[in-house]
């Protein structure tokens, strides 16, 4: 790969730029000082008589083009453009980025500065903090949870008090800054496909679905050998691990015989990426009382 790092390529680069450039004014050079003559046509003839006249181009459209190629030499003078030239203004867009947030942080850290150091519950309670926390939540969480924090298949909802890892302040302030990986290990090996309906249909009657009662019985005792470490004997889940409580009617991936035997046999991985590398601790602060009110609505 050393051969496409090397500085070759810049030099390429600027010279294909500058000759192509050059190249094009000579083109038109050449074009406008050409004579036009009446009877040369270029031999297109469209419904039988109109002809079309090897005429030059009118002076007002020539002098665009070169208005075009003079402003061309000039952007790349100015700016990168030539290989690693970095052009006379020494702009780049990392410097643009830093100094753009550099501004907003001077215009808007005090503000978050004054909300950093109240509490999140107190926060969650305060309309001109959550109406900010709702705009980072759109910016940054809604493309998963959906504007309203309702979520969708495979991505949790937030306004209700289901909890994977916890919905206490603190719980949701490190999820959102640290993320979460909750993993499921495929079963459908270990169980084989019998006696994956059969714990499907315990499962199912947890939460007083639809169930084989003698199917149920029988996927109690499999259940006690590969799920309970996970779900717990009462089938309630652990916030520790993400493990989800089964004895609700909440179901992240889908409910009934089909979608939970695709779950056990197969297994999942759910992400929720960390943001602490791209929200600061005052923005998460915020961002945490934003969602913590949206399921723990004032009354």
């Amino acid at each position: 790969m050393s051969q496409f790092t090397s500085g070759f390529w810049d030099v390429y680069i600027g010279l294909i730029s500058i000759v192509s450039i050059v190249a094009c004014a000579l083109l038109l050079k050449m074009q406008s000082v050409r004579k036009p003559v009446e009877s040369e046509t270029s031999g297109h003839v469209w419904d039988e008589d109109i002809r079309e006249y090897n005429n030059p181009l009118p002076r007002w459209w020539a002098w665009m083009f070169y208005i075009t190629i003079f402003f061309s030499l000039g952007y790349l003078a100015l700016y990168p453009g030539l290989g690693s030239y970095a052009g006379a203004l020494g702009w780049t867009q990392v410097k643009q980025l830093e100094e753009e947030n550099a501004h907003a942080q001077a215009t808007y850290g005090p503000i978050y500065d004054r909300f950093a150091a109240q509490d999140i519950v107190t926060l969650s309670k305060n309309a001109e903090a959550l109406a900010i926390g709702q705009k980072l939540f759109l910016n940054s969480c809604s493309q998963c949870h959906a504007s309203d924090g309702g979520g969708s298949r495979g991505f949790p909802n937030l306004t209700d008090k289901d909890w994977l890892w916890g919905g206490a302040p603190e719980a949701i302030k490190a999820t959102i800054a640290d993320g979460r990986t909750g993993a499921m290990p495929p079963f459908g090996p270990v169980l084989g496909e019998q006696a994956v309906r059969d714990v499907a249909h315990y499962v199912m009657s947890l939460s007083g679905g639809a169930h084989d009662s003698i199917r149920a019985a029988r996927g109690k005792e499999k259940y006690a050998q590969v799920c309970i470490a996970c779900h717990g004997a009462e089938a309630r889940g652990n916030q520790a691990i993400g493990a989800p409580n089964l004895t609700d009617k909440i179901w992240l991936h889908g409910a009934g015989e089909e979608a939970i035997a695709a779950q056990i046999t197969k297994g999942r991985i759910n992400q929720m990426p960390a943001h602490k590398e791209i929200l600061s601790s005052a923005k998460i602060h915020l961002l945490t009382a934003y969602v913590y009110s949206l399921s723990n609505v004032p009354k």
